[in-house]
C-alpha cells in the first residue's frame, strides 16, 4: 500500500490540477473539459486533477504540460530570491507545493524530474535557514511581549506564505526555542 494512502496532504496534493492535451480524439470523454461535448477531441486541452490525469497520461491518451506553481517564472524567482515567493499563494488548497512537485516528478520523464527535483531540494534548502531563524525570533518576541497581537498577526502572516511542511518546521522550531528558553530560565535540565 501506498505510505501517503491516508495522508491529507498527499489527497490535496493530487487534487490540484493539470492541464492535459489530447493526443487524439477519444470516444464518451468529453465530458471531462466540462462541455456538452460526446467526444475529447485531438489536440483539446482541459484541466484535469491528479488523480484523474494519471490514467489518462499513463494511458498515451494525452500529455500535459507542467504547471504553472513549477514553471520557469518560479524557478527563476526561486533562483533569485527564495524567500520572496510565498508557495501557499502557488498552489492553493493547503499549499501543498513539495507535495504537489512531487507528484508532478513523478510524471515526467527522468531529465525534466531531476531538474524539478534540484528545485524542490534547492528551494527547501534556502528557505529553511529563514524559516528557522523566523521561528525563532516570533517564539522570543511572544514570550517577552507576553503574547502580543501584533506580534502573532506578523507570525500568522510569515506563517501564510509557507507550504505545508515548512509550516510543520516553523512550528517545530518555535516550540524548540520556547522549550530552549524555558529550560535555560528554569535552570533544570530535568525532563529535557
Amino acid at each position: 500500500m501506498n505510505p501517503d494512502y491516508f495522508s491529507i496532504d498527499a489527497i490535496l496534493s493530487e487534487n490540484q490540477k493539470i492541464q492535459c492535451s489530447f493526443r487524439q480524439k477519444i470516444p464518451d470523454m468529453g465530458h471531462l473539459g466540462g462541455g456538452s461535448e460526446r467526444d475529447a477531441r485531438q489536440s483539446q486541452k482541459v484541466q484535469l486533477p491528479v488523480w484523474l490525469a494519471y490514467t489518462i497520461l499513463y494511458s498515451y491518451w494525452a500529455d500535459f504540460n507542467i504547471p504553472t506553481p513549477f514553471n520557469q517564472k518560479v524557478r527563476n524567482t526561486l533562483r533569485a530570491e527564495a524567500c520572496s515567493l510565498r508557495l501557499s499563494n502557488l498552489v492553493g488548497a493547503g499549499g501543498t507545493w513539495y507535495g504537489f512537485g512531487k507528484i508532478v516528478m513523478d510524471l515526467m520523464d527522468d531529465e525534466q524530474a531531476t531538474e524539478l527535483s534540484q528545485v524542490l531540494t534547492s528551494a527547501f534548502r534556502f528557505r529553511l535557514l529563514e524559516i528557522i531563524d523566523q521561528a525563532h525570533h516570533f517564539a522570543t518576541l511572544t514570550s517577552a511581549s507576553g503574547g502580543g497581537h501584533t506580534t502573532n498577526d506578523v507570525a500568522q502572516l510569515f506563517r501564510e506564505g509557507l507550504d505545508v511542511t515548512e509550516r510543520e518546521v516553523f512550528a517545530l522550531a518555535q516550540e524548540s526555542s520556547r522549550r530552549t528558553k524555558r529550560w535555560y530560565e528554569e535552570g533544570d535540565s530535568s525532563g529535557y
